[in-house]
Parts: structure tokens; C-alpha cells; sequence
């Protein structure tokens, strides 16, 4: 009887719990099950299921890039484990963004055909890319890069899924949703501050690659003696400094500095365009390179291994925004180009004398004409799409022409059919 009354009080905090959470889920049913019906996308969305759908996106790019993160320092201590936390870490991310783009597509809310489209094709690359990539490492082995073209697929179908966030959020978020103009500003910059993560993250492989070298020549590796063997052993040679940096830098120096410049900052001359705020581009490097400072004694109390910090890409973001100063189409993208890349150049140059990867110099002139093509293509492409920020006050084109009645409606979003 004693431990029958014993068990009772044991497990009552238990069982208070289980009922709080079914409570929990039945709520969340009965608010969702309604919404659950097929319809095209661009359908009149109600505005607290919108915010809904769009919380829930950034929580899934949040835990793919903590998880991400985590995953490029831990390969580079360890030998791979498909079951490694940083890879559940992730998997809740994507199962999350899997679910969305589902609803979206099912249900037509809070999307228009083009975003729907984007977030479909991005999530369908994605799943078939992680198949791939362990199929990958099963024949390659290590795949000691992340430049590899399984790893490609993984960026370019996350990159369409943000791209489909950002114009689902761009063309919906406004007055019908009860979203102020102060949220829609930074919830958009945080999308392209996820975006400017996805497509830097491979660049990752040379800024731990460098201090890996680092920490050999200084009789202390990061990497654990397995990791160095087995890559040793692929490699076919002794485990010595030559193998190391096989391992840690097997990029060209070139790749670096030109990457950052006609990638790294077309995302940030993007995120310009579309926020419409003036410091927008020196705000959403900042974001990243704060999330990075951020990150690092993390992973580093937690005695994984350092990486060099990309502080340079928020003076490429500041040239961006001065940049916009010109007002003059065809004129800013070239003053622009030549701005920019003069920032990241003489950023890589001051953040040397701490440390940075190689780099080649002379590879600017390179940069330089692709920054320029890249923003010429830009302006032209949100110009002729509609991308580009409204003035202050006034409603985005596609918010502005949604029918409107004298009786009082129920907060929505329409957004445009997009083609």
C-alpha cells in the first residue's frame, strides 16, 4: 500500500505533465485541422496562421544553422558519424521546413505560386542530396571538402527555400497581417542574414582549415589521431604536415576573396534592395559575423576547433550601403563593384595581420568585373520582378491591390499570383 502511494506521488509530476502537453496538442489541432484544406497558392491567408507559418521558418533555419555550425567544426575533430548530434540537430531543422513546405503546398497559404515553387524545388533538392551525400562518403570516404558537389546540392536546396521564405514573407507581410513595418524589416533581414550564412558556409572549409594547420605546427592538432590516420590513409601517405594540409586547405587561394566578394556581397546588395532600409547590408553582415562571434567560444569551450571570423565582410556590407548613395541604375552597380572589393580586399589585408585564410591579390580584377555583372543582374531582376522595397509608408504593389470592403473583414493576406 506504502508503495503504491509512494509511486502515485513519484509519478504525479509525470502524469501532471503528459496531461498539460495532450491538452497542449488537442489546442493545436483544433486551431490548425480548420486551415487544413487544399487550395492554390496565393489563397487569402488569415493573419495569425501566416505568422505561424513564418515563426516557424525561422526556427527551422535557426536549427539547421546551429546544427550546421557544429557539424563543420566537429568534422573537423572527428571522423564522420551519420547519427552525429550536430546531424539530429539539423534534422529537426529540416523536418520542420519539410512540413511547411507541405502545407504550403497543400494548402496555398501563405505563399504565392512563385514562392511555393521555390520552397518546393529547394526541399525536394535538399532530401534527394542527402541520400546522395552518404552515398558520397560510403565510395569517397572523408569527402574532405565542403566545395564537394553532394555538399553543392545541400546549399542550392536550402538556398531556394529561403529564397521562397523571403518572397512568401516580402509580398505578404504587411498591414492585412497585423505585422508592423518595424517586424517585416527585420524579419526579412534575418531571412538574408540566414541566406548570407547558406552561401559563406562553404568557405567555412578554408577559415577552419587555416587554424587546423595552425594547431599542427604548433605540436597540438585539433583533429583526433583516427581523423589524421584515416585521412592519411585516403590520401595514400604518412600522416605529416604536407597530408594536413592536403586535408585542411585543398581549395585554390583565388577561391576565397572572389567567392565573398561576387556571392557573399550579390546576397547583401540583394538584402539592400528588397529591405530598402539604409544600413541594411552593413546590418545583415554584422548579423552573421556577430552570430560567428557568438558561436566560436561555444564550440570552442566546449573543445571542438577555432575558426577565423569573416570581420570582413561587415565592411564589404558598409560599402554596400554607401554604394546605394548613387542613385543613378547603371551607374551604382559599377562605383559599386569597385567600392565593394576594394572593402573585402583591404579587410582580408587588415584581418591577415590576425588571421584570415590565403588569399590570392591579384584575383581582385576578377572579383571586381564579377561583383559588377552580378549587380548590374540584380537591379535588373528586382527591378523587372517587383522586388525592390516600396517607398516609406506605402503598401507593397502586391499588398495594395488587395480588394478591399467597407464592412469589417477578418484580418488576411493576398498575396499576388506570382508566374
Amino acid at each position: 500500500m506504502a508503495t503504491g502511494t509512494m509511486f502515485r506521488l513519484l509519478t504525479a509530476p509525470v502524469r501532471r505533465w503528459g496531461y498539460a502537453v495532450r491538452a497542449l496538442v488537442l489546442r493545436v489541432l483544433a486551431w490548425a485541422l480548420p486551415y487544413w484544406t487544399r487550395g492554390e497558392a496565393g489563397r487569402e491567408t488569415p493573419a495569425d496562421l501566416f505568422r505561424v507559418l513564418y515563426l516557424g521558418w525561422l526556427a527551422a533555419f535557426l536549427l539547421k544553422v546551429l546544427g550546421s555550425s557544429w557539424d563543420v567544426s566537429w568534422h573537423f575533430k572527428w571522423l564522420r558519424d551519420d547519427l552525429a548530434p550536430p546531424h539530429l540537430l539539423n534534422t529537426v531543422g529540416t523536418v520542420i521546413a519539410v512540413g511547411l513546405a507541405l502545407v504550403h503546398w497543400y494548402t496555398g497559404y501563405g505563399v504565392d505560386r512563385t514562392a511555393s515553387r521555390l520552397i518546393v524545388w529547394g526541399t525536394g533538392i535538399f532530401l534527394i542530396a542527402i541520400p546522395l551525400d552518404l552515398i558520397n562518403h560510403r565510395v569517397n570516404g572523408l569527402d574532405i571538402t565542403a566545395w564537394s558537389p553532394s555538399h553543392a546540392l545541400l546549399y542550392i536546396g536550402t538556398a531556394l527555400m529561403l529564397a521562397g521564405a523571403i518572397r512568401g514573407w516580402f509580398v505578404g507581410a504587411g498591414p492585412y497581417t497585423g505585422v508592423s513595418a518595424r517586424r517585416r524589416t527585420l524579419v526579412l533581414g534575418g531571412l538574408f542574414a540566414f541566406f548570407l550564412e547558406n552561401v559563406h558556409f562553404a568557405q567555412q572549409q578554408q577559415e577552419y582549415g587555416v587554424l587546423e594547420i595552425a594547431s599542427w605546427d604548433r605540436g597540438d592538432p585539433y583533429a583526433e589521431p583516427s581523423l589524421l590516420e584515416f585521412a592519411a590513409q585516403q590520401m595514400g601517405r604518412a600522416v605529416d604536415r604536407t597530408m594536413v594540409v592536403k586535408f585542411s586547405l585543398p581549395i585554390p587561394e583565388w577561391v576565397y576573396p572572389v567567392y565573398a566578394v561576387v556571392v557573399g556581397m550579390a546576397v547583401v546588395v540583394f538584402a539592400r534592395l528588397m529591405v530598402g532600409r539604409r544600413w541594411t547590408g552593413t546590418a545583415v553582415a554584422a548579423a552573421y559575423v556577430g552570430y560567428r562571434c557568438v558561436i566560436w567560444p561555444l564550440l570552442v569551450g566546449g573543445d571542438f576547433p577555432a575558426s577565423a571570423v569573416p570581420f570582413f565582410l561587415v565592411l564589404g556590407g558598409l560599402c554596400v550601403d554607401l554604394a546605394f548613395l548613387v542613385r543613378v541604375p547603371y551607374l551604382r552597380p559599377v562605383l559599386g563593384a569597385v567600392l565593394v572589393t576594394g572593402g573585402v580586399y583591404g579587410g582580408l589585408a587588415v584581418q591577415a595581420r590576425l588571421q584570415t585564410p590565403p588569399y590570392a591579390v591579384e584575383s581582385w580584377p576578377v572579383a571586381l568585373a564579377g561583383l559588377a555583372v552580378a549587380w548590374l543582374a540584380i537591379e535588373w531582376f528586382a527591378g523587372r520582378h517587383r522586388l525592390t522595397a516600396p517607398e516609406p509608408g506605402a503598401m507593397p504593389p502586391e499588398t495594395q491591390a488587395a480588394p478591399q470592403s467597407e464592412a469589417p473583414q477578418p484580418e488576411v493576406v493576398v498575396p499576388a499570383a506570382g508566374t
